[in-house]
């Protein structure tokens, strides 16, 4: 509970106010940088005598009190000087005509001469705010006036020594407001085991299928009976409640029976992709605590000694088999997903049941019945996949899982109809590829839910224009508050440019706060910390980092209750919908995959020849985004700065999964630093187009058709030259921009090419190959 008191309201209101319209001009600046994020806030500025233009620097982060210092001395000098008749400032340089005031701030007079978007007038006792032509309203105006009043007493009482990034700006009825909005945590439905309510829905409806797959199908007394098979030989080999049991396996109907039978058998599930690197599988299953892993006959040789590997699919035993379900209370974690960690270390989050329940059963934001068809497509490595796998099972619905193997979006809209899927997730890009190449394929889906990253309004105006009636959803949440913490659905396209976070969903808290911790009011960005039922337990065998991202929740009634620190930048808007703003840290999305450079920084910086690296993200130019990395040698005289980056990239391969692997890694002589002695990443250098980095012998085209192949593939992949034998993949191509490159093709050449052409011609010879033999047929 946000209680409607107001944090550093209680001390003395200072007698100075009514007299220094510079405390009044510090609040002002105060309000709009906390509202604006804007380092730099410019005032116009009036009273009876003076007029004109003040500059605020506020990257320092000041005190009120030091602001209001830094606007005496300034309304002294305008005072002082007054403004100069040729136009010029008092410092005598020309002023930049594009530096137009953020507000229009008059002392004790009425408003008058030039108009603004935002008047504030102040006086003695008083604050008015009117908005003005441009992107403030009335309400706008409204809020500001009560935030200007809270800032100026809270300034004046106990805040007065705090940065102005901790500076009060909600008032009593602004906390009673954010308090309803921020949601209960608690779930309309009590939490119970996920294999439990499966089982019940099998009981109800044995026949009714429950999994399919390329044709194959397993009803929901299959799926249960299968699942008991293998949770009888798991309990036999020692797993049960308090165990994890490790999954190593592609997408297909025999992982979803593992998952249920760990479940069944009370134990918690850690699936992992089948390609990782030997050392990082190793210390993932060690961080996990994994002791059994269920594994495909061919990913079995990948297990480290030690740990017990059984095949996924267990032998049927003699006679009739009893139903396993193990009784686990909704706070044991059914699953562990691991994320990426700035350490140089991923971190195992650790899920409960409630968590998921909290999801899956009876959501405000979806309705999910035994009628839908659920597409299962995420990695179940990824926390996309709680929701694809256990919505449907658990409300009766068929789950299709589709085929394992390469993604190509030809293939997965070919899914979606033939299997009549009615309710699909896909990650942003994803999303945006398919509404760009296959938007027919939505035609029998009811309902859409996309995200991951940012999305782009244009593609979901562009699909909810195409299929009135569709239902879509935003949704958006960390993996340690279980898939989504807050939804936008709808089936009306987004207003903005922007598409909406949306609110929290049912079992959720969603909280804006500033550095203190303290609700900041509509329309003032601060971090969103998520909480409720939702919450992981932590992060597995990591008390430190639990520690630091889940803090006790100051506002919640129940002993305990804590907060996620999600990192994210938000601001609510009146009706309570929040806006994502960017992030607080440094995470990205790279295809779908949340990452954290830091990690990246971390295993380069082990490198005996990197003396110093960054990893910093920027525009894939196609549907995402790509990690570039820069690095200062330890001995630059041993090498030219293309063989070291090569070297390094290859040594990642086995360090790191592919898509952590820069795209490109650059030798400068030093990291360029801020006047705070950091890294600067603004002034880094930009790269696109980097130098081919591959350890084959360049060999260039000899026919106009490798040629023109090789220049598409430098234009989207930015590397050059490229070289005909030149693999696709290898120079950082992936599955998304891959659907590019055969449409640019296909549109050049006026030839039809399906997705598993260049995963089984990859190289710019085969590929021209392959376009000379349709040119000519």
């Amino acid at each position: 509970m946000i209680e409607s008191q107001e944090r550093g309201a209680n001390g003395p209101l200072g007698e100075t106010f009514a007299q220094e319209p510079a405390a009044a001009v510090a609040c002002v600046v105060a309000v709009l940088h906390r509202c604006t994020l804007q380092e730099t806030v410019r005032v116009d500025y009036q009273d009876a005598d003076t007029e004109g233009l003040l500059s605020f620097d506020l990257s320092q982060d000041p005190t009120p009190a030091e602001l209001t210092a830094e606007a005496v001395a300034a309304l002294a000098a305008l005072a002082r000087d007054g403004e100069d008749p040729d136009g010029e400032d008092p410092d005598g340089e020309e002023p930049d005509p594009s530096a137009v005031a953020d507000v229009r701030f008059v002392w004790d007079t009425e408003p008058q001469g030039r108009p603004s978007a935002l008047t504030v007038e102040a006086g003695p006792a008083q604050w008015r705010v009117t908005a003005g032509p441009g992107r403030y309203t009335a309400e706008d105006a409204e809020r500001l006036t009560g935030m200007l009043r809270t800032a100026h007493r809270a300034a004046f009482a106990d805040s007065a020594d705090a940065p102005l990034s901790v500076l009060p700006l909600a008032g009593a009825e602004d906390l009673a407001l954010l308090a309803a909005q921020a949601g209960t945590g608690r779930a309309p439905v009590p939490a119970r085991p996920l294999h439990l309510m499966i089982q019940e829905q099998a009981e109800r409806t044995p026949e009714a299928v429950a999994v399919s797959c390329a044709g194959a199908e397993l009803t929901y007394r299959g799926l249960t009976s299968r699942a008991d098979r293998l949770a009888l030989r798991l309990q036999e080999e020692g797993a049960g409640p308090d165990r994890v049991v490790g999954v190593l396996a592609e997408r297909s109907p025999e992982l979803i029976v593992a998952l249920l039978a760990i479940l069944k058998c009370g134990a918690a599930y850690a699936a992992f992709e089948p390609d990782l690197p030997a050392q990082r599988l190793r210390q993932l299953l060690a961080d996990a605590g994994v002791g059994h892993v269920l594994a495909q006959d061919r990913y079995a040789g990948s297990v480290p000694a030690g740990i017990t590997v059984l095949p996924l699919t267990a032998a049927a035993p003699e006679g009739p088999v009893p139903t396993v379900g193990v009784e686990v209370a909704p706070t044991a974690v059914a699953y562990v997903s691991f994320t990426s960690g700035s350490t140089g270390a991923p971190k195992g989050v650790r899920v409960p049941h409630a968590a998921v329940s909290r999801l899956v059963v009876e959501p405000d934001w979806a309705e999910f019945g035994p009628d839908d068809v659920f597409l299962q497509l995420a990695p179940v490595a990824f926390d996309a996949s709680t929701l694809e796998l256990w919505a449907p099972l658990v409300n009766g619905g068929r789950l299709v899982v589709h085929p394992p193997g390469p993604l190509s979006t030809e293939q997965l809209a070919a899914t979606l109809v033939d299997e009549k899927v009615t309710v699909a997730w896909m990650t942003a890009g994803l999303f945006h590829q398919m509404v760009n190449q296959h938007l027919d394929a939505f035609a029998g889906l009811r309902h859409v839910v996309a995200g991951g990253d940012v999305l782009s309004a244009t593609h979901v105006r562009r699909l909810l224009t195409a299929r009135p009636g569709l239902v879509f959803t935003n949704g958006y949440g960390p993996t340690e508050n279980t898939t989504f913490t807050t939804c936008w659905t709808s089936s009306e396209p987004p207003a903005g440019n922007f598409v909406p976070l949306g609110k929290p969903i049912s079992g959720t808290r969603a909280l804006v706060l500033d550095p203190d911790l303290w609700p900041v009011p509509v329309g003032v960005p601060g971090e969103l910390y998520a909480g409720g039922e939702g919450l992981a337990h932590g992060y597995a065998g990591r008390p430190g980092a639990t520690a630091e991202r889940f803090v006790p929740d100051p506002f919640a009634s129940d002993p305990g209750a804590r907060l996620y620190r999600t990192g994210d930048l938000v601001s609510r808007r009146p009706d309570g919908t929040l806006e994502f703003l960017g992030r607080a840290d440094r995470q990205i999305k790279v295809q779908g995959y949340r990452v954290e450079p830091g990690e990246i920084e971390a295993v380069l910086d082990r490198h005996e020849d990197v003396r110093q690296s960054v990893v910093v993200a920027q525009s894939d130019g196609a549907v995402g985004k790509r990690l570039l990395a820069y690095i200062t040698a330890e001995r630059p005289e041993d090498d030219s700065p293309a063989a070291l980056g090569q070297r390094l990239r290859e040594w990642l391969r086995g360090e790191l999964p592919g898509y952590m692997v820069p795209w490109a890694i650059l030798t400068l002589p030093e990291l360029p630093l801020n006047r705070n002695g950091k890294v600067d990443r603004a002034a880094l250098p930009t790269a696109r187009r980097t130098a081919r980095s591959l350890a084959t012998e360049y060999v260039a085209a000899r026919t106009a058709t490798e040629t023109a192949v090789a220049e598409e593939w430098a234009d989207l992949l930015g590397v050059e030259p490229v070289g005909v034998d030149d693999d696709f993949f290898e120079l950082g191509g992936h599955s998304l921009i891959a659907a590019d490159l055969l449409g640019r093709l296909q549109d050049r050449f006026d030839v039809e090419l399906s997705a598993r052409t260049l995963y089984l011609r990859p190289t710019v010879a085969e590929l021209a190959e392959e376009l000379d033999s349709q040119t000519t047929a």
